[in-house]
């Protein structure tokens, strides 16, 4: 599994395509494992593989999506989870409208540390950036771990979203603040 690369002629298309009304940066963050990748293949170019390949550092894709009659062009972020690429990942947090905080429903270890990312976001990132709260791997309902409810009450203390699926709801949001 690769990001696109400068000799993925797709990748160059869309990364240079200046036809567009908005451009967001987003950024997927969460601890390692929790399927931040595979989100994002799925959502970028709808394909999916439960191979695990861990990020190193921090990798994009771009995808041009049409909204309200707008074509907004997405930079989304994909970084490493693991405690060895913070410093480096962090460099990315300015600029970014927007974060989807993931967790896997599957891992208490995952959901627990949800608040030292938002504390992070605080510390690198623009005070006006949305986060939303995402649950990933609810497909694995036999091995939840993390309620829904939970989920829900976090997001609500943090004054975030929790959905178990993001970047249109997030989307919404960008647009909403942009009016």
């Amino acid at each position: 599994m690769s990001m696109a690369s400068a000799s993925d002629s797709k990748w160059q298309k869309d990364a240079a395509d200046q036809n567009f009304d908005y451009m967001f940066k987003l950024l997927i963050i969460g601890n390692s494992s929790v399927g931040k990748t595979s989100f994002l293949f799925r959502y970028a170019d709808d394909s999916f593989t439960s191979a695990f390949v861990s990020t190193v550092g921090i990798d994009f894709k771009v995808k041009t999506v049409f909204r309200q009659d707008k074509r907004v062009k997405l930079q989304i972020w994909d970084t490493a989870g693991q405690e060895r690429y913070r410093t480096i990942t962090t460099a990315y947090y300015r600029g970014a409208m927007g974060f989807i905080l993931m967790y896997d429903v599957t891992n208490e270890e995952s959901f627990n540390a949800v608040q030292d990312w938002c504390t992070q976001i605080k510390t690198h990132a623009w005070s006006n950036s949305s986060v939303t709260l995402v649950g990933n791997k609810c497909d694995l309902e036999e091995a939840r771990v993390v309620s829904t409810k939970d989920g829900e009450e976090l997001a609500q203390n943090l004054g975030n979203t929790n959905i178990t699926s993001g970047l249109a709801c997030l989307l919404l949001h960008l647009f909403c603040l942009l009016k």
